[in-house]
């Protein structure tokens, strides 16, 4: 159960098939590797570029962009540095920061080898949210040392999402990056998850009736998507006693000599020493972990009415077609594109950061977070557009029940309802440095759907 060795949950995925009755994944599916090198080195090469949004044609305008005029901008600033969002790209730019050492299910592998899943990243919040990001790949391992540089960059981004960082360092940097930086930092491998997790699971719980304040839930994994899903579980009312955490030596229990601080959180008085002993009569099953951990006889043991999040990648703990031939009565989510309840970070992160950067937020607070993923939950609920339909036609009429808990990744919907829940909370809690009328947000937003993201020069 190596939860560093697999992507928690949510790797952004290929297309969409089945329904309930789901197939098993088909032994002829397509090479994506072999197809992405010649995709990725098609000229010019790699997936991002740089575009002008301004002309500088005329004598007149090169004068503007530049020397001289370009000193009116820099005095202000000078004065009022928060003016950089006026002036500059700042309030619409992120950096997609990582070291590569926890790269989907790669591993280690280093800051160059990391650049293609960044550039990747850096691809999503564009098309997604129409936000301008780049990707930084920094060779550079020790936390404090990665600390100094990111919080030295604080002038040039409007925030900073940072990605595949092994734990539990990456608690650590978040941590120290929070506190020296006035702009959003967000660590998608651990809050993303989580939000979409936190949706699904409280919509999975209102299908099946029961309370969260009364529900056991346990995770298998004790990385940084586990830790910070059960720290947003306990945010929505989900008991701390009621949380068992599993990792590769077992249950996370308070006789444990090994435990970092992280998950010392987590850390319960049991007599369960095994995953296996901590999922009988659980009312939820948490994956975040490793292929195949979750046998027929764990899920034979739950509670009734199970919810299971077997999010690993590219493998699940425990395959959809597997647990419904267990039993009938699962509620199961997955971090696939080919099985329905798709727990998919691309659902979250461009729409959170549109949101925050809309009214220069100074953090993503526990707030925006609960927002985004009430937003999520909420969205599921609504009748679901004839365009997303024909892209999930395989998998029957989508509406809400049991295998559609959360909305899909493409619904268009989705920055109009999460950026604005975002925004909101972010003016409501204290971080947004201005204040916006949410129904001309609402119209700004839907202007923007309205042009194509992401190729546009």
């Amino acid at each position: 159960m190596e939860e560093w060795h697999s992507k928690d949950a949510g790797s952004d995925a290929t297309i969409a098939t089945p329904s309930k009755s789901v197939d098993a994944p088909s032994n002829k599916r397509k090479d994506y590797e072999t197809l992405a090198l010649a995709y990725h080195e098609a000229a010019p090469h790699g997936k991002l570029g740089t575009y002008l949004k301004k002309p500088i044609d005329s004598q007149d305008q090169l004068a503007m962009a530049y020397s001289p005029g370009v000193a009116g901008p820099c005095r202000l600033i000078e004065k009022d540095r928060d003016l950089s969002f006026r002036y500059t790209s700042r309030g619409n730019l992120v950096a997609v920061v990582s070291n590569g050492t926890a790269v989907l299910g790669l591993g280690s592998i280093g800051a160059y080898a990391a650049k293609p899943v960044m550039e990747g990243k850096a691809m999503l919040f564009k098309k997604f949210a129409g936000i301008d990001a780049f990707d930084l790949e920094i060779a550079e391992d020790h936390p404090d040392a990665l600390i100094r540089m990111v919080a030295a960059l604080e002038p040039t981004f409007g925030g900073i999402n940072l990605e595949d960082i092994k734990a539990p360092e990456c608690f650590y940097i978040e941590e120290q990056l929070r506190e020296k930086m006035g702009i959003p930092v967000f660590h998608d491998d651990q809050h993303g998850t989580a939000i979409i997790a936190t949706a699904a699971l409280l919509n999975a719980l209102e299908i099946n009736g029961k309370s969260v304040e009364r529900i056991k839930v346990v995770f298998s994994g004790g990385g940084a998507a586990a830790i910070a899903c059960a720290e947003m579980f306990l945010s929505i009312g989900v008991p701390r006693d009621n949380i068992t955490m599993c990792d590769s030596k077992g249950v996370v229990h308070k006789d444990r000599i090994d435990l970092n601080v992280y998950k010392a959180r987590f850390a319960v008085n049991s007599p369960c020493r095994s995953l296996e002993d901590a999922l009988r009569d659980a009312d939820v099953f948490v994956g975040v972990s490793a292929a195949g951990l979750m046998s027929s006889s764990m899920l034979r043991s739950m509670a009734k009415d199970p919810i299971v999040f077997a999010l690993a990648n590219p493998d699940p703990e425990i395959t959809p077609d597997l647990a419904y031939a267990v039993r009938d009565d699962v509620i199961i989510a997955t971090g696939r594109s080919d099985y329905p309840n798709q727990v998919n970070n691309v659902l979250g992160f461009p729409f959170i950061f549109r949101g925050a950067l809309d009214v220069q937020a100074r953090a993503i607070n526990e707030a925006m977070k609960r927002a985004a993923a009430q937003a999520i939950a909420a969205l599921a609920k609504e009748p679901v557009p004839e365009s997303v339909q024909r892209v999930y036609h395989r998998e029957g009429s989508l509406k809400f029940g049991r295998t559609y808990l959360i909305p899909k990744p493409n619904d268009p919907r989705a920055l109009l309802e999460i950026a604005p829940a975002v925004a909101q909370a972010a003016i409501e809690s204290g971080v947004a440095r201005r204040e916006i009328d949410l129904v001309v947000y609402r119209q700004d937003l839907q202007r923007l759907m309205a042009a194509p993201f992401g190729t546009q020069q």
